[in-house]
């Protein structure tokens, strides 16, 4: 059997890139493409993948909290972050999420199928521009350290986080979360203690600078 791919990425053109490179190695086949996170984690649970190609910086759901979410309901299933970001708040994120690699969109197409290969063998692959900014130890300390937005705000705040500094109104954050508009005001309340912002400007920049969403 094939290496069963989703592709995520907000870019169509991207996306159809990928796929078409992607099925022209021998044994490898896309079976889903995914503009955003929350998207993303829907194609997994129903195409069930070995592997997902996932961006950071989408709307609705960036990569970082799509990848913990797909970890912890599939863990089988390996996440190769591709993205321009090559900040350590990003490698970091994605690699504490548990993504089993990470590379850039510089890069050659071959050390994507060759990550692909290594990542469903259970190995580890990071682009050497990314192995040499993260190690180990200092992604550790990163988490320790209860500095970013994935220590410091829950996994439902994040979500609320990111909804709200891309424009949307607490309404329609409770309706596509389903949630109630109580609920996500308290979310939103809890957001600003915590990060101790007072308004929308300063949580958009919050957000942007953690890699939760992007302008």
């Amino acid at each position: 059997m094939g290496i069963r791919v989703v592709i995520a990425d907000d870019h169509k053109i991207v996306r159809e890139g990928l796929r078409s490179l992607i099925e022209k190695q021998p044994g490898m086949e896309v079976v889903a493409e995914a503009e955003n996170g929350r998207t993303t984690v829907q194609k997994v649970e129903e195409v069930s993948p070995d592997v997902v190609v996932m961006d950071i910086s989408m709307q609705d759901l960036n990569g970082i909290d799509a990848t913990r979410q797909i970890i912890s309901r599939f863990p089988s299933v390996k996440v190769i972050a591709l993205s321009i970001h090559s900040d350590k708040q990003f490698v970091a994120g994605m690699l504490s999420a548990g993504a089993s690699g990470y590379l850039l969109k510089e890069g050659d197409f071959r050390e994507l199928t060759n990550a692909i290969r290594m990542v469903v063998s259970n190995q580890v692959y990071l682009s050497p521009r990314i192995a040499g900014i993260v190690t180990e130890g200092y992604v550790r300390h990163l988490s320790e350290a209860g500095s970013s937005a994935h220590s410091i705000l829950t996994a439902r705040e994040r979500e609320v986080l990111q909804l709200l500094t891309e424009g949307m109104s607490a309404k329609n954050i409770a309706s596509h979360l389903r949630l109630s508009v109580k609920t996500v005001e308290g979310h939103r309340q809890k957001i600003m203690g915590k990060l101790k912002v007072n308004n929308v400007a300063e949580l958009t920049k919050y957000a942007i600078r953690e890699g939760l969403t992007t302008l």
